[in-house]
C-alpha cells in the first residue's frame, strides 16, 4: 500500500477526534477573547458602536471566560455553549449584520461560524477528549 493511502486511512480511523479538537480550539479562542476584553473593555463597545453595551460587558466577559474554559476542558460543555449562544446570536443578527457578508474584516462570517459551532456543541455534546465523557464513564 502506498504511504499516502496509509496516512489517509489512519486519519479516517480517527475522524471522531477532530470533533474534540475543534471543541478545544473553539473554547480556547473564546477564553482568549474574554481575556482580551478584560484587558481592553472598550473593544466590545467599539465593535457594537453602542454605549448601552456596557451593561452587557460583564455577562459577555464572564460567559466567554467560563464558557470558553468549559468548552476547552469539555466539562459542562452544553452549558458552556448555551451561555454563549445569545452573545453570538446578537453579534450575528444585530452587530455585524449591518456590515453584511464578504466585508474586509469578515466579522459576520466568523461570528456566524462560531454561533454554528456553539449550537452543534450544545446539541451534540462534548465528544472525545472531554472531562464530561470521563466523569460519565465513572457513573
Amino acid at each position: 500500500m502506498d504511504p499516502l493511502n496509509l496516512v489517509m486511512r489512519r486519519f479516517d480511523s480517527h475522524q471522531n477526534n477532530a470533533y474534540g479538537y475543534i471543541r478545544i480550539f473553539l473554547g480556547l479562542a473564546l477564553f482568549i477573547r474574554a481575556c482580551l476584553l478584560l484587558v481592553d473593555p472598550g473593544t466590545i463597545v467599539s465593535l457594537a458602536s453602542n454605549e448601552k453595551l456596557h451593561v452587557w460587558f460583564a455577562y459577555i466577559t464572564i460567559a466567554h471566560l467560563v464558557g470558553g474554559l468549559s468548552l476547552t476542558l469539555g466539562i459542562y460543555t452544553r452549558l458552556g455553549a448555551l451561555l454563549q449562544i445569545p452573545i453570538l446570536a446578537s453579534a450575528v443578527f444585530i452587530v455585524h449584520a449591518k456590515a453584511g457578508l464578504m466585508m474586509g474584516g469578515q466579522s459576520l462570517e466568523l461570528a456566524a461560524l462560531v454561533l454554528f459551532l456553539l449550537i452543534v456543541y450544545f446539541i451534540f455534546g462534548s465528544g472525545p477528549y472531554a472531562l464530561d465523557s470521563y466523569f460519565n464513564k465513572k457513573n
